[in-house]
């Protein structure tokens, strides 16, 4: 079986990626299904599965991968032998309930991330527990792949943890990676008013043709008057952000009273200082959250099916080129989501 593995760890981490070809193929354990790759998608959990993460103890050679799309074609016991043959979609977001070790049970709500915890999608064939698929009938495989994990965690920042009303301002950072762009398909789809950053002009530029309502350009500075300037000088009610230190205190300045600055995660470290006064003063909340449970998935996934949502591609790669693509992602250079195609 071919896979895309990541050879060890180091960073950067595309010159670490390779192809290998005589992989055992897996086997479905019990609620489990093995899954017939038709594409697979890029996230910056498979940058964070080759640098190392802290507390965690990852082995080296790793197969990563979070977002995966194929036709099952095997079935482990306990699973109906219905779903033999249906193309599905993978929640990596594995909520774990039995226990960890021996009579110790995980903590509730524990979390662990197919890719990240446990052997990923990047091969030829992937495992997934049935609890964590959902049928995506026609659907384009690599546009199914793309969606997956990138919208589900907008959707759990925005809708679940945000409380996103229609009508609201919403400031999302970083427009080009697949969680912001996401964050804004979600965003227009209720009808809120949106603001984009990025490092970028043409960045912003393709923001702009994707329905953005107004665009600032970060030079490094401290962008948050040009934001509460075009909300008349109120600020935003939710900013989505997964940037991290870099920005932080201009997303909180950027806030109207009462607003809501809800991250996913932090691509420029994580330690960075906190404007408590403000926070305090203009009781603003800050909140977690981490990708979201399967009902959420498959609320997200329905706007995929009839056609509401679309996720943007930036490129797709065979799977021979893996490295190209680990650096396109890299380089921060793409707009959309990469994908590897295994068909």
């Amino acid at each position: 079986m071919k896979a895309v593995t990541i050879a060890r760890q180091g960073d950067p981490v595309a010159p670490n990626i390779e192809l290998v070809a005589d992989l055992p193929a897996p086997t479905a354990g019990p609620d489990q299904v093995v899954v017939r790759t038709e594409a697979t998608a890029l996230n910056h959990l498979d940058l964070w599965a080759g640098r190392g993460l802290p507390g965690l103890n990852l082995e080296y050679p790793k197969i990563s991968g979070s977002d995966g799309c194929g036709i099952i074609e095997a079935v482990g016991d306990g699973v109906d032998d219905a779903w033999l043959g249906r193309r599905v979609v993978l929640n990596a977001a594995r909520w774990i309930r039995e226990p960890i070790l021996p009579g110790v049970l995980p903590a509730p709500g524990a979390l662990t991330m197919i890719g990240e915890h446990d052997p990923g999608t990047h091969r030829e064939r992937f495992v997934a527990p049935v609890s964590n698929i959902v049928d995506v009938g026609e659907a384009d495989p690599a546009a199914a792949a793309a969606f997956g994990l990138s919208h589900l965690t907008a959707w759990g920042m925005l809708v679940n943890r945000a409380g996103l009303k229609p009508g609201q301002w919403v400031l999302i950072t970083g427009i080009g990676g697949g969680v912001a762009l996401a964050a804004l398909n979600i965003a227009r789809w209720m009808g809120c008013r949106t603001i984009v950053t990025s490092r970028h002009q043409w960045k912003l530029d393709r923001a702009l043709e994707l329905g953005a309502e107004f665009v600032v350009l970060d030079e490094g500075g401290d962008w948050s008057r040009t934001v509460r300037g075009l909300t008349g000088k109120r600020g935003v009610d939710v900013c989505a952000d997964s940037v991290g230190p870099a920005i932080h205190n201009a997303c909180i300045r950027s806030l109207a009273r009462r607003g809501t600055f809800v991250t996913c995660g932090s691509t420029t470290q994580c330690d960075c200082p906190i404007d408590l006064t403000r926070i305090f003063w203009n009781e603003l909340s800050i909140l977690g959250s981490s990708m979201g449970d399967m009902d959420a998935f498959r609320s997200v996934l329905a706007l995929l099916a009839d056609g509401t949502m679309t996720p943007v591609l930036d490129s797709t790669w065979d799977v021979a080129d893996a490295s190209s693509a680990w650096d396109r992602l890299e380089s921060g250079d793409h707009f959309g989501k990469i994908v590897l195609n295994w068909s």
